[in-house]
Formats: C-alpha cells, structure tokens, sequence
C-alpha cells in the first residue's frame, strides 16, 4: 500500500495526499494548455500563431517546473535533471531551463537524522560512534552526510577512525512512492495522446526514472556499488575508493571511510600540494574511458563534488590518486553496447561523421526506419568546422555560429525516429561532466588528444579479432553459396514433381540467373574481405598480409568464372 492510500487520520497521509494532488493539478493544468495550443487552436487555422509562440511557452513551463521542483524537492528536482538531459525527446527551451536545476536543499535538524539513525542501527548513536559532527558536510533531496570518529574497538577491526556517515532525510520513501505514483499516472495521460506517444514512450520513462530513483536511496545498493567500483581498479595506482564499514550500514544509513581530499577543480590548492592541474585532466579521462568502454561499469555522475585528488607521498611514481565517491547513480554498459561504442569512439576519433552514425545504429540508437542521410550530412559538418577543438578555441568561436548550428542540428536529432536508452543518457552525462572537468582543470585541455589515442589502442585490440571475424564471414558466404544452387535446384524438382506441375521455362531462366548472380556475389565477397584484412593487417604483420592480399584473387576467378560457365 502506498502512502497515499494509508489512513485519513495519519497526518503523514494528509500531507502525501496534498502532494500527490499538487504534482496532477500541476500537469493537468499543462497538458490543458498544450490541448489548447497545439491540438485546438491549429483545427481554427491559427497553426502559425502557435508555432510562433511555442519557444516562449516551453520556457514559462521549464520556469513553472524549476520552481514546483524547488519547493516540494524529493523526487520532483531528480525529475529536473532528468528531463534537462532528454535531448532527444524535449525542445531545447525545457532542457536549457532545467539545466541548472541543484540537488541542493536545506538541511533536515540533527534530532531527525538522529532519530531515524538510531531506528536503523538499532543503538544510541553514543553506542556506535565515539562522536558525530552535528553539521552535515552535505545535504540533498534524498539524503545528507556528517563526519563521525568510529569506537576505538571499531576503528581497530576495521583499520578506519574518520568516517562519513550518510543517512536518508526522514520520510523520504513516502514522498518517492508518493512522486512515482504521480508521475505513473501522469505517463498513463501522456501515453494516450497521440502527438507524445509517437515521439517518445513515456511509461517506459518513467519506469526506467523510477528504477534509477530506487536504486538510488537504497544505501545497501551504493555500497555494493562502491566495492565492486574498487574491485574493477584494484590493480590501478590511479585510483582510490573509500571502504565501507559494513557494520553501521543499512538501506538507509551509509557509513564509509573519510576520504575527503583535494576536491578535483580546485586548482589553487593542488598547486599548493605540488600537483599540476594539467596533468590531472588527462588521468581522470583515461580513467573515465576505462570505466565506459573496458570495465562496462561506470561512475554516472562524475561531477567535482563527486571526485578528490588526493596526494600520496609514499610513490614517486604516483604522487598522487583520484578518489571516487558517492556511488549511488551508476551505469552499466551491456558487452554489445559496448562493442557499438568502441566502434563509436574509433569512428569520432578518425573524424568518420558516416561511420559515427553507422555506429549509433549499431548501439540501438537509432530506429531501423531512420532516414539518416542528414544526420550524416550534420556530422560531417561538425567534424569539418569543430572536431578537434579544445576548449580555449571553442572559446574563440562566434556565438552566433554555435547558435546557429546547434539550432539545425538540434533539429535534426529531434526530427529522427530515435529515444535513447537510459545507460545511454547515463553515457552522455558522464562525458560531458568529464569534459568540464578536464577544461576547467586545463582550459587548453583538447578531449581529442586523450580519444584519439585510446580509440587507437581499441583499433589495435579490434584487429586481433578480424582475422576470425573475416574468416568466419568468409565461411559462412561461402557455406550459403555452396547450399543455394542445390536449394534452387530442389524447388525447381519439387514444383516439376508435385501436385502442381511447373513448366516454365521463362522461370528455370530467371532461376538460372539467380544462381550465376548469387555465386558472383559471393566471390566477391570473400576477394572484398580477404583484400581488406590483408590491408590492415600487414601494417603489423607484412607477410601474412601479403600473402591474403594475394590469395583474395581467387575467389574472384572464382565468382566470374562459375557465372559464365553457367551461361
């Protein structure tokens, strides 16, 4: 039972019910005016009118929403964010609005956090910990974190005396069931109006929103996150995670070890502490690019407050590490997703706007109806006039010819069948917050410099797999060809001898023709593929290329001499 179903009496009930109401009112006022301006109004002949003002309605929407978000907070500010990064479902005036939206909220009194921890761990909070910092370090929609010193009897088992200890707010799950059912019947509205179904689907929106949601203040999940986070860079001096005490953890509080450093754009005191910021900004995109397109699980919002640097005096080698927390929003890359990216990322690298969409449909991005011809078109474009740019040139670049780009571009996306996956968004946010860090750690900082490189040892790693693949291609062609003439063949003795006699000669023709085309077809083939895996593997290995450059002539006397033979 929901909280919006509990007893009249219980005040808490009241105050779910005013909230559940306040979220519908709000989108049934919305969608009224969205009826009114784009579904009436047009029928009138007045299509113009409504087309000319929509960017000014979508903004006052975008503003109506930031400050609904701001005022209930709960899940209603991680709706924000999650909307401001739908660029492939939302107009740019709601996602540019909600952009700035902060998970930042006042904080909830010490006796709260108190009472709800003591609940959670079973003992006064004098009887876990030998002291607690009353003023929280953080505070967000879902939860806040205070720094506490563990028992001296803890703090030897573990090996740990400084700890953060992160509890929810108090009440947090009735608003989160409260706001998901909401937002479930306000996907059920929305899934039947024709012009939202056919753009986007909305209940599967809100389903994926709500797993991530739950994912979230579920403080169990995020520690089994962090671990298995450290178990992919246990052999990684680049990287460091704080432990979990496992002993004063439980779905609603979280304690870890204190590893509060050097926060990772804080470029003044990493100068103090001997450390170049430059050379922060290249580590930390190796580092990303290892999570997304080798480990397959990766840090979904990498953002400075979520990353220190934290000095090590002990290696001369590696005088310092960046340490990752806060491991509450993570993604993860299926391995045939991430065999689309890999693929991707060679693709930008080599400035291949055809290849990147090639490797977009690859991913699943985009639907199989996808006229694609413009957003190839679109791609080129932005490699010819900003691929390879760092952020210090951007800066130099007219405003006026973003604008103007990012507009037609923009209008491209929006105008494909596609919606992207969640982990994919998840994708897209962790680049582009990796980015922005980099740049303000280095405004000369160029991403490309660190994609080109990595795309290049990905290159590298995908050509021992060619040579198998362009065999097992070449086998199965030739395996098709070898079975079709006797396919053929069969159906011809098959008509000829069934209950339906079959004398035509004009057919046995076209047959005929099939046979010598599907044969030429695959000689060429099998010359294509053997041809193209001698190019590139005789960069590395001259002999065996040469060799397979050579052989790939005879499959193609092959394919020209069966289809004349058979004339």
């Amino acid at each position: 039972m929901t909280s919006v179903q509990r007893d009249r009496t219980d005040p808490l009930a009241g105050e779910a019910r005013a909230r559940y109401r306040r979220i519908l009112r709000f989108a049934a006022w919305q969608l009224a005016q969205t009826w009114w301006f784009e579904l009436f109004l047009p029928r009138l002949g007045l299509r113009r009118l409504t087309e000319g003002n929509r960017p000014a309605r979508m903004r006052r929407f975008a503003q109506r929403f930031h400050g609904l978000a701001v005022e209930l907070g709960g899940l209603m500010i991680k709706v924000g964010q999650f909307m401001s990064s739908r660029l492939d479902v939302l107009p740019p005036e709601i996602t540019a609005e909600l952009e700035g939206l902060q998970d930042e909220v006042p904080p909830v009194p010490f006796p709260a956090i108190r009472a709800l921890a003591e609940a959670e761990l079973g003992a006064p909070l004098e009887a876990v910990f030998a002291s607690v910092e009353e003023t929280p370090i953080a505070a967000a929609s879902l939860g806040q974190a205070h720094r506490a010193k563990l028992l001296p009897g803890n703090a030897e088992d573990t090996g740990l005396s400084s700890v953060v200890f992160k509890v929810q707010r108090p009440g947090i799950d009735t608003i989160v069931d409260v706001d998901l059912a909401a937002l479930r019947r306000v996907g059920g509205w929305l899934s039947r109006i024709r012009i939202v179904s056919h753009r986007a689907d909305v209940p599967a929106l809100i389903k994926e929103f709500a797993q991530t949601s739950l994912e979230e203040i579920d403080y169990l999940n995020e520690a089994a996150n962090s671990e298995r986070f450290a178990a992919d860079f246990v052999d990684d001096a680049r990287v460091t995670v704080p432990g979990v005490v496992w002993e004063r953890t439980t779905r609603r509080v979280l304690t870890l070890e204190d590893v509060t450093a050097i926060k990772i754009t804080d470029a003044e005191s990493l100068r103090m502490a001997g450390i170049d910021p430059a050379s922060v900004a290249p580590v930390f995109a190796s580092v990303m690019f290892d999570q997304l397109f080798t480990n397959g699980f990766f840090h979904a919002d990498p953002h400075p407050g979520n990353i220190f640097v934290t000095p090590h005096a002990g290696s001369s080698e590696r005088p310092w590490k960046l340490t990752f927390i806060d491991f509450g929003m993570m993604g993860e890359v299926p391995a045939k997703t991430r065999r689309g990216l890999r693929k991707l990322l060679i693709a930008a690298a080599s400035r291949d706007g055809k290849g990147l969409v090639a490797a977009i449909s690859d991913v699943g991005v985009l639907m199989p109806s996808a006229d694609t011809a413009e957003l190839e078109r679109a791609m080129t474009q932005l490699f010819a006039r900003f691929g390879g740019m760092g952020f210090a040139e951007l800066r130099d670049v007219d405003p006026r010819e973003f604008r103007d780009f990012g507009a037609e571009f923009g209008s491209v996306i929006r105008s494909l069948p596609f919606q992207l996956p969640e982990n994919f968004l998840l994708i897209i946010r962790a680049m582009s917050l990796t980015s922005g860090v980099c740049s303000s750690l280095d405004a000369r900082f160029n991403l490309w410099d660190s994609v080109e490189p990595y795309a290049a040892q990905l290159l590298r790693d995908e050509r021992g797999n060619l040579i198998n693949d362009v065999a097992s291609q070449a086998f199965d062609a030739a395996a098709v060809a070898l079975r079709l003439p006797k396919r053929l063949d069969g159906l011809v003795t098959r008509l000829e001898e069934g209950s339906l006699q079959v004398d035509n000669r004009r057919l046995e023709r076209q047959i005929a023709r099939l046979i010598r085309i599907a044969r030429r077809a695959v000689g060429a083939v099998i010359f294509g593929a053997m041809l193209i895996a001698g190019s590139v593997i005789r960069t590395d290995d001259t002999v065996l290329g040469n060799v397979l450059m050579i052989a790939s002539v005879v499959p193609l006397l092959y394919g020209l001499w069966s289809g004349r033979r058979s004339r």
